[in-house]
């Protein structure tokens, strides 16, 4: 039993002594912490005591595109965590190829009545997509939260890493190190912020007097095969410094150009975007840029909560600022 007390309690984060409270029903405790509580014993395993077992946990939809990139369980752990410090609980959902989709959690969240749903990533910011199963949760009226800059006439918070200061500072950083020739790894025509970094590198590129030509720009899956395929069309081309819109894609840049014998950064610079987990334990460390993933996490979960409680959250977009990660993958631009 006092083992039991002392982990809820560090995962709520109160004392031993206010789980006890609310295990025995004692007043004295806020109903945002008594939640909090109830939904720890939920997710660290433990029985409810058997007056409170006919309350049932408030659920959460957390939907995913992948877990292979290190961003989204980054991502998945401190909204985790933040909601259960509100007394909710994370369904994790995550898409797989050929498996469920998007629409399919959709569905399976609304049979389990779910309070809310966050999307970290997704099918909101490709236009070509299909969309019927955000407009379903907009006609339900579930609260909604999105991670990640959307198309346009999906009237959701969200919440974004902004692109254009993204792709300036990596920019402008490649061209301090006397780089020309930058090409840019980004992900489908379709995919909003992809759009927003090429049209912020555009702009970068005009007003520091370079060029950005359309063969230095490639499109791809964002994935370590598609970076260093789309790496492997851009050496043909003479690139010699990658802005990637993926962590794993520059990972893919670094391979394409190592089986070309070249060296990185000697030969070549690469910069990806993220700073996800064990970046700076590759051979050479990786400059990225970060992604503010505990800030965004939890504004994320603010305005859910916010609006789950009745309240009103403007829907629109709140930007969150980036920031240049210099490391060993980037260095002067070869000479000749």
């Amino acid at each position: 039993m006092t083992r039991r007390l002392a982990q809820v309690a560090k995962k709520v984060g109160v004392s031993e002594a206010t789980v006890s409270r609310v295990l025995n029903g004692k007043p004295g405790v806020s109903e945002a912490t008594r939640q909090s509580v109830l939904t720890a014993l939920d997710v660290l395993g433990y029985e409810r005591p058997t007056q409170l077992r006919g309350e049932r946990a408030r659920l959460v939809g957390l939907v995913l595109p992948e877990l292979q990139n290190p961003i989204f369980p980054a991502f998945a752990e401190v909204i985790g965590g933040a909601l259960a410090q509100q007394g909710l609980t994370p369904v994790l959902c995550t898409q797989t190829k050929g498996g469920v989709s998007e629409a399919d959690y959709v569905e399976l969240l609304l049979q389990q009545q779910v309070s809310g749903v966050v999307f970290a990533g997704g099918l909101f910011a490709q236009a070509d997509a299909p969309h019927d199963h955000y407009r379903l949760l907009a006609e339900r009226k579930i609260p909604v939260v999105l991670i990640n800059a959307p198309i346009e006439n999906l009237d959701f918070p969200c919440i974004s890493c902004d692109d254009a200061v993204a792709v300036e500072q990596a920019w402008r950083h490649l061209a301090s190190l006397g780089h020309e020739r930058i090409g840019l790894v980004l992900g489908p025509d379709d995919h909003v912020p992809s759009r927003r970094k090429l049209q912020a590198a555009r702009a970068t590129a005009k007003a520091t007097g370079a060029e950005l030509p359309d063969e230095y720009v490639e499109r791809t899956m964002f994935s370590l095969e598609g970076g260093q395929a789309a790496t492997a069309r851009l050496l043909d081309r003479g690139v010699t410094a990658y802005i990637c819109a993926s962590d794993p894609m520059a990972l893919g840049a670094v391979r394409a150009a190592r089986r070309r014998g070249l060296k990185v950064p000697d030969e070549v610079s690469v910069v990806g975007f993220d700073d996800s987990a064990f970046m700076n334990c590759m051979e050479p460390p990786l400059t990225t840029v970060r992604q503010p993933i505990e800030a965004m996490g939890r504004a994320a979960v603010e305005m859910l909560s916010a609006q789950i409680q009745g309240g009103s959250v403007p829907p629109g977009e709140l930007l969150f600022e980036p920031e240049l990660v210099v490391r060993s993958s980037t260095a002067q631009a070869p000479r000749g």
